[in-house]
């Protein structure tokens, strides 16, 4: 289940995600996954890729993503369902795998914004959907554009690794302020890439007021 190369083999691998970790994307007959294997990012991450310290099963980063996940999805949150994850213990260190089921045709907001525009109701419901998980308390540990699907109408968040649910705070404007720091790095980055300033207070009127913001978020 956790082999992408026996998926491979099977001829049921269909490509793959950019993200947080190594994601793949598997078919089983009608139903479509996301194999996501966890890897280290940054500077740790180019000497052990990914091994991390064991301190016991509930501490695992899988364990406890699965657990988010399946606790927003219950709640009724836009988020992909939680199928399985594997934890692999070996002395002081583990490996970890999550498999999610595959939201249909959906793309990133980082690819919809490559070339093409979106017009202010869209950024609007992006930012309604931001203020229903930050209502329930999610804080998302890392908000990028890579991290926000489109499908259709509906709006979905992915990647809950180091996510946590949160007494209400500042966080919700750091959370708010990292996308943004994203959009505007991707934007720096491509010349085709369709974001402007406007967008983002769109995103802020559909998002509503709220006292932990400021003006400069």
């Amino acid at each position: 289940m956790f082999d992408a190369s026996a998926w491979a083999r099977r001829g049921q691998l269909s490509g793959g995600a950019r993200g947080r970790g190594e994601a793949v994307f598997l078919r089983d007959g009608a139903h479509e996954y996301v194999l996501r294997h966890y890897r280290r990012g940054g500077l740790p991450g180019r000497f052990i890729r990914d091994h991390y310290l064991w301190t016991g099963l509930q501490r695992t980063r899988a364990w406890r993503e699965w657990h988010l996940t399946a606790e927003l999805y219950v709640r009724g949150l836009p988020v992909p369902r939680p199928v399985a994850a594997r934890v692999e213990h070996h002395g002081l260190w583990y490996r970890a795998d999550l498999i999610t089921l595959r939201i249909p045709a959906a793309r990133s907001l980082a690819q919809a914004l490559a070339g093409n525009a979106l017009d202010v109701a869209q950024w609007q419901a992006i930012g309604h959907c931001l203020r229903r998980f930050h209502d329930a308390g999610l804080y998302h540990a890392d908000l990028n554009a890579h991290n926000i699907l489109l499908s259709g109408d509906e709006v979905f968040l992915i990647d809950f690794d180091r996510g946590r649910l949160r007494a209400d705070g500042a966080w919700r404007r750091r959370n708010l302020e990292r996308l943004l720091r994203s959009l505007r790095k991707l934007y720096n980055d491509a010349i085709d890439f369709a974001f402007r300033e406007e967008d983002w207070q769109a995103l802020l009127a559909g998002y509503g007021p709220h006292s932990a913001l400021t003006a400069s978020a």
